[in-house]
């Protein structure tokens, strides 16, 4: 058994039944190959964040703001904070904090400047 396979029945004893569990993934547009140590959810996850457009995020200020000083926001600063709140909400809930992360880092790609 590798650590994914691990981890899919982990979810399952401690997640919530209503959760969205990693094993039941909707699939993938392309096929691939499962990966023997990330679910589906874990890739998500980590394309985003290696991704040109999450990047960019660290150009884009969350408001018109001053650019200078210790109150500066870009929208990489807020989607890292949405991504921590995000991950605390779903461990409360029991649900799957892989997918609530991957949702929040994703919530602001694409959004116009």
């Amino acid at each position: 058994m590798n650590l994914r396979e691990e981890t899919e029945i982990l979810e399952k004893r401690i997640l919530s039944p209503l959760a969205a569990f990693s094993s039941k993934s909707a699939g993938r547009n392309h096929e691939e190959e499962k990966c023997r140590i990330r679910t589906d959810f874990q890739r998500d996850r980590d394309r985003i964040i290696y991704s040109k457009s999450f990047r960019r995020l660290k150009h884009k200020t969350q408001v018109f703001i001053s650019p200078e000083g210790d109150h500066y926001r870009t929208r990489l600063t807020h989607t890292l904070e949405v991504s921590q709140i995000a991950r605390t909400i779903a461990r409360s809930l029991r649900l799957n904090e892989d997918l609530a992360e991957a949702t929040a880092l994703g919530h602001d790609l694409g959004h116009t400047p």
